[in-house]
Parts: C-alpha cells; structure tokens; sequence
C-alpha cells in the first residue's frame, strides 16, 4: 500500500508542476509528513529530492519549445545561492512547530498571489532590483522550507510583468530545479536521517506525470488552474494549521 500510495502522490506532484509550474514542494513535504510519517526536517529534504527531478523532466519540453526565460531563471538562482545555501545549513536547527507553521503561511501567501488578476498585457524585462530582492526571498524560502521558490517567480512574471503564464511556467520549472538541487546538497547532514524509499518512488511517478503534463499543459485554462491550485493550497495550510497547534 505504500508503494501505491507514494505512486499516486509522485504522479499528483507531477501533475501540479507540470500543469502550473510550482507547487511541487507544497505538495511534496505535507504528504510525506502526513502520509508517510516523515519529521518536517526529513520532508523538507526529501521533497527537495522530489521536486527537483520532477521540475527538471518538466522543464525539458518547455526548452525545447523555447518557453523559459533563462537569464531571470539563472539569476534568480544564482544570487538566491546566498540565501538559500545559508538557511540550509542552519534549518536543522529551527523547530519542527515552527517549520509547519511558517510553511503553512508560505501556503497561505502562495494561495493569494494565485488568485489575483493580472494587471499589464504586455511583457517586459524584470528590472535587476526586482530579480535580486525575489531571489534572495526565495533563497530564503527553498533553504528553510524546502520550497523551490516557484509560486513567488510565477505571480511576479505573470500579474506586474506581462509575462504569458506558459513562459512563466518554463521559467518557474527551471527556477525549482536549480533551487532544489543546490538546497539538496545543503542539507547533506539531514541525508542518512531519511528513509529514501518512499521518496524515490514518489520521484519515478512525479517525474513521468511531470513531463506529460508539461507536454500538454498548454490546452489547459491559465487562470482556471490558478484558481484551483490555491483553493488546494488554502486547505493544506488550514490543516497543517490544525494538525501543528490543535491535534
């Protein structure tokens, strides 16, 4: 039962990086903790596992049909290293109470910005200052949380730049993948702590889904998944919530 279990949850991770271009973590950490009975900091750096095999076989057709941004998605990676190489090495050390909380605020945050409207048609370049602010807070985010940054890069593209969610998406993906990677490694004194089953099977099915879904996400409504991906990101941080604080 386990082994379908983490099959089903690598194949809906798969789907939601694959279709939106962000959530993998989001979805990544509550299931192994939840379902499989990880600690918060074992899920955290497992699901960096997960998510960046998953986000980079997403990745791949959106660079073959050119829909990445690759000088935002480097730089934001590249200068995010300072912070997210910087909280990796010290995220043993936060509270298991205050990983799930801060994680279900992150839901919480990541749930509104799906919501909003777009407000520019246009495409246009992000200015430097803006690239070096979002990278350093989603540094941040992917050292503590195990999050790849994707739901802040999306919105930011998408509702103040103009940018089509299909390329911001191909973006995203890649942003993830670099992120998650250099997090992983950082996290190297949490590797012998978890039990690496579960996660490589979930990855094998995230990493099928993710790309089929990549492959095929353009028939999909934009703001329709938006929509629905924050309605699921709203009731994962309410029960992470209530599972920290009251059960």
């Amino acid at each position: 039962m386990e082994i379908v279990g983490a099959l089903i949850a690598g194949a809906f991770i798969g789907a939601v990086l694959g279709f939106v271009g962000a959530g993998g973590a989001m979805l990544s950490v509550p299931i192994l903790i939840y379902l499989f009975d990880f600690t918060p900091h074992q899920a955290t750096t497992a699901a960096l596992a997960v998510v960046f095999l998953a986000a980079l076989s997403g990745a791949i057709p959106k660079m073959h049909s050119r829909e990445i941004l690759y000088r935002d998605a480097f730089v934001i990676s590249g200068i995010g290293l300072i912070t997210n190489i910087g909280f990796s090495s010290i995220a043993d050390s936060f509270s298991e109470e205050f990983i799930t909380t801060g994680f279900a605020l992150i839901l919480t945050v990541a749930g509104l910005s799906m919501v909003r409207s777009p407000i520019k048609d246009q495409q246009k370049r992000m200015p430097i200052t803006t690239l070096i602010f979002l990278s350093l807070i989603i540094g941040s985010m992917t050292g503590i949380f195990g999050i790849g940054g994707g739901f802040l890069a999306i919105p930011v593209l998408v509702l103040f730049f103009g940018t089509p969610q299909k390329i911001a998406a191909g973006t995203s993906l890649l942003i993830i993948s670099l992120n998650s990677l250099i997090a992983l490694l950082a996290h190297y004194k949490v590797w012998g702590d978890v039990d690496w089953h579960i996660p490589t099977i979930m990855a094998i099915s995230a990493v099928i889904v993710a790309t089929l879904s990549s492959h095929f996400g353009k028939v999909a409504s934009p703001e329709l998944l938006r929509k629905a991906f924050a309605g699921l990101l709203f009731s994962i941080a309410l029960f992470t919530i209530a599972q920290t604080w009251i059960f």
